[in-house]
């Protein structure tokens, strides 16, 4: 018996707030069924349209020697985590390398991706998302403003419909009643009460954008600073490991400190950027720092 074909998922316009905060993951009995992400909102999504700030792409080596390139995508609201391997096309695949030797020179890209969502748990059960591009390119200014406003529309829309949920009986019948998505009434039963006020700040930040201030999209977001101290000598990896330990321990506000920040806090007090970098992967390797997901460093448990 020839199996049924299954459907291709329509893509949802995501900021990368909503997707991020993502911690309820679905997926059906059979082999070829398609999983999902469902966001506090209620989206339930398989394939989304993200769009942002390129902040990062780099290429490294699997566990099982291929190659990977893993990135950051921003967009007013957050990052979004993705990756292009072996598994993607060749096109996917030299649009990577394309896009690395570009941020190498320092040129700031604008790239919007159609993507498949991923959803995976940590052995301390911690859970993240991230993205595997099926298409994307570089866009102008103008594209992404557009992006940007129809995805708060769509934001907008859904955060009406879970308010209108809440007058609505948590049940399925009463639900479809009301015309509500069922995966409405999961993500309320999975997250409780959610706080609908840092949705509409990121809202506002991305208008602010979409609506004129454009050129915020195109400029990394300020850089986390130490407090002013005397600074330490660049020389021997020990002074660099005892920094990189302080501003770890400063900085971090639960969820871990950026690559990027650490490094430009380092080289801010007379490291040498690639000397911490490889001090950096050192204290990885060696346990002293845990990598909770691609990019974030934080002090290891037993510190």
């Amino acid at each position: 018996m020839e199996r049924a074909r299954i459907a291709r998922q329509p893509a949802h316009l995501l900021l990368a707030s909503e997707f991020g905060s993502a911690t309820l993951h679905e997926k059906g009995s059979g082999e070829y069924d398609p999983s999902f992400v469902i966001t506090k909102l209620g989206a339930k999504v398989n394939r989304i349209v993200a769009a942002g700030l390129l902040e990062r792409l780099e290429l490294r080596e699997t566990s099982n020697g291929s190659s990977l390139y893993q990135g950051q995508l921003r967009d007013p609201t957050g990052l979004h985590y993705f990756s292009i391997g072996e598994y993607n096309s060749e096109m996917m695949q030299e649009l990577a390398h394309q896009w690395t030797e570009r941020l190498d020179d320092g040129e700031p890209l604008l790239v919007m991706m159609t993507s498949k969502t991923r959803w995976y748990q940590t052995d301390e059960g911690a859970v993240y998302t991230s993205l595997r591009p099926e298409e994307a390119c570089v866009v102008k200014r103008e594209i992404y403003a557009n992006w940007l406003l129809d995805a708060c529309e769509a934001t907008m829309a859904r955060m009406n419909q879970f308010t209108s949920s809440l007058e609505v009986e948590p049940t399925l019948d009463a639900f479809a009643r009301a015309e509500l998505p069922s995966s409405l009434l999961a993500a309320r039963n999975h997250y409780g009460e959610v706080d609908l006020e840092p949705f509409k700040l990121n809202l506002m930040q991305a208008l602010d954008i979409a609506e004129g201030k454009i050129e915020a999209a195109t400029t990394p977001p300020p850089v986390m600073s130490l407090p002013d101290e005397p600074a330490a000598t660049s020389e021997g990896g020990q002074n660099v490991e005892a920094f990189l330990l302080q501003a770890i321990g400063h900085l971090d506000q639960g969820e871990g400190v950026t690559f990027d920040t650490l490094l430009k806090n380092a080289v801010a007090r007379g490291f040498v950027r690639e000397v911490a970098e490889a001090k950096l992967e050192e204290m990885l390797d060696g346990g002293t720092l845990d990598e909770p997901r691609f990019g974030w460093f934080r002090l290891a448990a037993n510190e």
